[in-house]
């Protein structure tokens, strides 16, 4: 079953590109004692993620925070490279932490995974965009529909915020 409102996040692993090269970073350390905003797309310089939801979190990043989000972070069924590549090449760095999902595990320790293998992406994540307090889900939206971040989008979530 997906996670919903209420549950808390599992434990698992992304990869990020730290200044001494790849490095790990647990659930735990990005959510335990914070506010943590976190959205998925399926996958980073796509267009829908690179053209729609990556720039309206970008945009309303300081007004995300003003509502005490201490982080704000993207997931991707992506490599901790092309993340990294993806964050450089939006202008986002200091703004939006950028966690690698590569194998989807994390992806699928909550149910959000979707094939889109017959457009030759494979297993991806959903779209989505939650609200995380100290672990615990707090607001969830998922689209519905493929090519589309409007439920999830910064706009929809600042305005259920």
């Amino acid at each position: 079953m997906p996670i919903q409102v209420g549950d808390r996040i599992p434990e698992a692993k992304f990869r990020v590109i730290t200044a001494g090269g790849p490095a790990w970073v647990t659930t735990d350390e990005i959510f335990k004692g914070k506010t943590v905003v976190l959205f998925a797309v399926p996958g980073a310089f796509t267009p829908t993620c690179s053209n729609n939801h990556l720039p309206g979190f970008l945009k309303n990043a300081d007004s995300i925070k003003q509502k005490g989000v201490d982080t704000i972070a993207v997931t991707s069924v992506n490599d901790a490279f092309v993340m990294n590549a993806w964050m450089k090449a939006s202008g986002a760095e200091g703004q939006i932490e950028f966690l690698a999902d590569g194998n989807g595990d994390f992806a699928k320790a909550i149910d959000m995974t979707m094939d889109i293998s017959a457009g030759g992406l494979g297993v991806r994540s959903k779209r989505y965009a939650m609200l995380v307090e100290d672990g615990v889900v707090k607001r969830l939206s998922v689209e519905q529909e493929a090519g589309k971040a409007e439920l999830s989008s910064a706009d929809a979530l600042l305005a259920a915020m």
